[in-house]
């Protein structure tokens, strides 16, 4: 692939940290942005060592703003179909917001704007950690859009129904502190304590069992729309592989032997 990267991963110590790095456009998503997210996507799935993703966006005024509307212009007035919910079909599919199978935890490190595709994003992550001038919206309804990569289905689920809609249809913005009261951000904390912030969470993921996380990680949202019962008794792949590997028996004996534990994820 020629000419400048869209997004950057460098990975140390179990953790992959994965920017969104156009920040001349507010970090803004464009066709080539996604294809390469889908390969760092891959990779990340495919790489044992990674047991935490940390997501952020290339400098300090936005995670992202989503999609580049300069480009989508142009596709448009070049005759392209018009999109709707999901990306199939289209560069880097599957996205993250359709990676619903995704084993590593993901975690949100939101500096400034998460807008439209941007919040989407956010949205699919597991933990999203922000600064107090992190905003955040789907201005889809005022563009003659819809927020196609997750926002309208996950919004309604991740806050109450009537917070939901009033964002969803008006396009109304949100900022940090009001996130945070609905609980749709887990920490808010000052510009200059993110990273420390986003590092403390990282260091928990890391010092937790991988095959606890990932069967956790699954269990809690296959079961989302299950009933109590069905929940139960369900299969869930990932706790097959934990219920019978080696750091289930680690995890017991070293706290017997009053050790720190030593994971191998296999």
């Amino acid at each position: 692939m020629t000419g400048e990267t869209r997004v950057r991963c460098r990975k140390a110590d179990h953790v992959a940290r994965v920017t969104l790095d156009r920040p001349a456009v507010l970090n803004a998503m464009d066709l080539r942005m996604h294809q390469e997210l889908a390969e760092v996507w891959d990779d990340i799935e495919a790489d044992d060592e990674i047991r935490v993703v940390v997501l952020t966006g290339a400098g300090d005024r936005a995670f992202s703003v989503g999609q580049d509307l300069k480009e989508r212009a142009r596709r448009d007035a070049a005759g392209t179909p018009a999109s709707s919910f999901g990306s199939r079909g289209q560069p880097g599919w599957p996205r993250l917001t359709e990676r619903f199978g995704f084993r590593k935890p993901v975690v949100a490190r939101v500096d400034g704007y998460a807008l439209g595709g941007g919040f989407e994003l956010a949205l699919a992550c597991d933990v999203i950690i922000a600064s107090d001038r992190a905003e955040f919206g789907l201005p889809e309804v005022r563009l003659g859009l819809v927020p196609g990569a997750g926002g309208v289905f996950r919004l309604i689920r991740q806050l109450p129904q009537k917070v939901a809609m009033g964002h969803l249809l008006t396009g109304r913005r949100m900022d940090a502190a009001t996130a945070y009261a609905y609980g749709l951000v887990n920490e808010v904390v000052p510009a200059d304590r993110l990273d420390r912030c986003v590092d403390g969470w990282v260091a928990d993921l890391v010092a937790a069992a991988p095959l606890s996380v990932q069967a956790i990680k699954e269990a809690a949202l296959r079961s989302v729309d299950l009933s109590l019962p069905d929940a139960f008794t369900a299969t869930y792949e990932a706790e097959e592989r934990r219920r019978h590997s080696a750091d289930a028996i680690e995890g017991p004996a070293a706290f017997a032997a009053r050790r720190a534990p030593h994971w191998t994820g296999k």
